[in-house]
């Protein structure tokens, strides 16, 4: 009997956290998928394969040639076109998929969130009067803040913004998460942070800057991810281990 082949498009912890815990069974064998857009990723317990596959079709053609057995969409929650993708993909090459998305932040008592569908209706929202505005979208939206140069902003990404703003005044903060609520508070106070843009990523990492705009009172502008790619998702990497432990046996290829 095979081994039952497994890709997982990654980029997120929760898709880090699955391949390590998936690395050391012998039943399965395990590549990841990144998009190659990290300048300076993180280590991964898996063999990788880095950049994109030329659409769904490319995707599709990649899993036949491969013998993928199962897919698995780990990717960021707003990476929606690489979701669409796969669900596609999956179709294409009629292989069992399944997606792993981390559930949405919801609104808590004392939190003030403007909801919108989009990072240029998030910069419209932020309106006429001049505000000091910790931009937390990732660095490929982040030029999209040129449409209002009214406002003082703040950027925080992982690695470099690509185009720098033409905006009269903007600081460029590298960092990546996860982030402690203490540092999230003393720099949202440093910077007299008025309102915060980001994005419903979900999870963890990135949580304490909505903690700490309850504690101060700051409003946060808050861009509400597009619908779902029509996949069976789960939320935990617990949820995609029984995922795949009940799928295996019914993948593996027999008198591979």
């Amino acid at each position: 009997m095979g081994k039952t082949r497994i890709l997982i498009l990654g980029g997120t912890t929760e898709a880090r956290h699955l391949a390590g815990a998936l690395a050391s069974r012998a039943d399965l064998d395990v590549v990841l998928s990144l998009a190659g857009r990290t300048v300076d990723p993180a280590p991964q317990p898996v063999p990788v394969r880095s950049g994109g596959f030329g659409g769904a079709e490319g995707l599709a053609r990649y899993l036949k040639d491969e013998a993928i057995d199962l897919l698995i969409d780990a990717t960021h929650p707003f990476a929606a076109r690489i979701s669409a993708n796969a669900a596609q993909a999956a179709d294409l090459s009629g292989i069992q998929a399944f997606a792993l998305r981390r559930p949405a932040w919801l609104p808590v008592e004392g939190d003030r969130w403007r909801s919108v569908q989009s990072v240029s209706k998030a910069i419209t929202a932020l309106g006429p009067s001049p505000l000091n505005v910790f931009l937390a979208i990732g660095r490929q939206e982040a030029h999209q803040a040129n449409a209002a140069p009214i406002h003082q902003y703040w950027v925080r990404s992982v690695d470099p913004v690509e185009l720098p703003l033409t905006v009269p005044s903007v600081t460029y903060i590298h960092a990546k998460g996860p982030f402690r609520l203490e540092d999230e508070l003393v720099m949202l106070r440093q910077y007299r942070i008025d309102v915060i843009v980001t994005k419903n990523s979900g999870g963890s990492a990135t949580y304490a800057k909505i903690e700490a705009a309850r504690q101060l009172g700051i409003e946060v502008i808050m861009i509400e991810r597009a619908p779902a790619a029509d996949m069976l998702a789960v939320e935990t990497v617990e949820a995609a281990l029984h995922r795949i432990d009940h799928l295996a046996p019914s993948l593996t290829k027999r008198g591979v």
